[in-house]
Formats: structure tokens, sequence, C-alpha cells
């Protein structure tokens, strides 16, 4: 899963990171050509000159803190995370240091360090929802839903303000089963739109035998998506929409049409059609879906001799 995080990895003057009354001007004049050359785009100059800052006591937290947001806009994530975590063996509460190991940590894929520093952040700075929301959108990636829920409830306002985080709070929700999900995906999607996550809304909706509601939310999935490469994939959505009319319109043979055509659109998942079997349907209906299996195996065996030997 992408983490979309918030990053605050932005320009600071030098007396922002450390005391430097009294700095050295050789020490100033490199940090100042150093962070000049970095805005101009030119990071090998840039490091350089910073480099050089580092060295004095004065400009060394700024010029690291800035080396790594260089090391970071250059893609080399370890090197970002050595620079700001170097910082905080030295000044463990630097909050500055900690917003951007605890990001750089989630590019590196070490959820766990991102996840204590963020957990320490908080302590220092209990009232950021911006980093309230980092923290648990990094519980949520290490599946620990129940502290993700805990961190994001601190936060009431952004919940009802913050469109990002009221959907990872719906989802934290649906991860442990909570029917109050279905309510802020709802919320979630009256002011936003996007496909993929009214897919998991309407994918909820059947989970809990809302069956109307799902087959409304799946036709408008359909209709917000477009080509075969959408995501999700139009002939998923399809084979979702039959599943629901099998189950809830049984009556009809608009489930078995929905799934012929899905099939017919590139669903390829025999397994999952296998398991419509299982369910309360007609006999005709299961007839219908053994000739589609059959079918679907047949163009398998066609298509790869192979696997229709083995």
């Amino acid at each position: 899963m992408r983490l979309l995080v918030k990053s605050i990895l932005f320009i600071l003057p030098v007396a922002v990171l450390c005391n430097c009354v009294g700095m050295a001007a050789s020490a100033e004049e490199y940090y100042n050509i150093g962070m000049a050359y970095f805005e101009l785009g030119k990071y090998e100059e840039a490091e350089r000159w910073l480099n050089r800052a580092s060295a004095s006591d004065k400009t060394m937290a700024a010029s690291q803190y800035n080396l790594g947001r260089l090391a970071f806009e250059t893609g080399r994530y370890l090197d970002a995370a050595a620079y700001f975590e170097g910082i905080l063996s030295r000044d463990p509460n630097n909050v500055l240091a900690l917003k951007a190991a605890a990001y750089t940590r989630i590019k590196t894929g070490d959820l766990d360090i991102a996840e204590r520093h963020y957990a320490k952040l908080l302590q220092l700075v209990p009232e950021s929802a911006d980093d309230g929301y980092n923290h648990a959108l990094v519980l949520y990636a290490m599946g620990r839903y129940s502290g993700a829920q805990e961190t994001l409830e601190r936060y009431p306002f952004a919940l009802l303000e913050n469109s990002d985080t009221l959907l990872l709070y719906a989802r934290v929700q649906k991860a442990q089963g909570n029917v109050e999900a279905v309510d802020n995906y709802a919320k979630w999607l009256i002011v936003n739109s996007d496909p993929a996550v009214r897919y998991e809304y309407a994918q909820l909706l059947e989970h809990y035998e809302l069956y109307a509601r799902a087959l409304e939310e799946y036709r408008k999935v359909l209709s917000e998506t477009a080509g075969r490469d959408s995501v999700p994939k139009r002939n998923e959505i399809r084979f979702s929409l039959a599943r629901v009319l099998l189950i809830a319109d049984g009556g009809s043979g608009d489930g078995i049409t929905e799934l012929q055509t899905a099939v017919s659109e590139g669903f390829n998942d025999i397994k999952a059609v296998q398991e419509l079997l299982e369910m309360r349907i007609s006999a005709s209906h299961a007839d219908s879906i053994r000739n589609i299996i059959n079918n679907m195996q047949r163009t398998v065996s066609e298509t790869n001799p192979e696997s229709g030997s083995q």
C-alpha cells in the first residue's frame, strides 16, 4: 500500500535549527552559498558547500538537516535518514529532525523506526494533527489498526474537516470490522470522488448485506471508470455486481448476464466464479455458472495447453 504522508521537508534558516549567535562568518557564508545552490537545483555544488559548513559546530545542525533534505530530494533515502538521525543522536527532542526522520523512514520501508519517531514526536507536539495522521497511517500500514484508530480519535476536528484523515479513519474501522465505517465512507464520498474508494464502500455494503445500496454503488463505480486499465478494473466491478445480483435478485437473469459480460471483458478468476456456486442460487443459475466455468477453463487450456495437461 502507498503511504500518502504529509511531508514537512522545507527550507529553514540556520537559526531555527541551532543557536548560532556569534557564528563565524566563513561558516555562515558556506551555508548560505550551499543553500543558494540548493535553491537553484545544483545539488552537487550545494552538497560541497554544506559539507564545509557542517564542519563548524555553529552551523552543523542546520547544514546536516539540509544535507538530509538534499539526499532525500535525490532519492538517497538511507543517506537522508542518517543525516536526520545524526541530529537526533545529539538532540533527541529536535522536532524538525524527528519529522524529517520519520517521513524518510517511511520511504526506506523501515516502518518500525518511523513509528517510533512519530510516537516521540507526538509526545513533544501532541496537538499536531498532521503528525497524528502520519503516525496513524504508519500504524495502519503495520496492521496495528486499534492504535491507528486511537491516534486519529485524538483529533476530532481533523476528522470533521480533513478528507484524508476521514478516509483513513473509515479504512481503519473497516479493517477492524466496525460497522461505523459505512457511515464514514459515505461522509467522505459526499464531498470527494474516487472510483477506487467507492468500490471499497460498495464492497463494505455488500459485506453487511446492504445489497440495494451495494448495487447502487457498484453501478456508480462502473459509470466512473473507463478503459481496460481503470482502477478498479471494469471486469472486476462487473463480477462484483453479478455476485450481488445473484444474491439480491435471484429471480432475474441479470446476475448471469453481468457475469458473462465480466468474463467477456477479461475477468479470469475461475476460483472466484466457482465460489458463486456456494451461494444460495437457483438450479438454473448454477447450471449457467458451470457452463461459464467450463468455457473459462477451455479458454485457459487453449491459451496455455500445458496448464490443461497438468
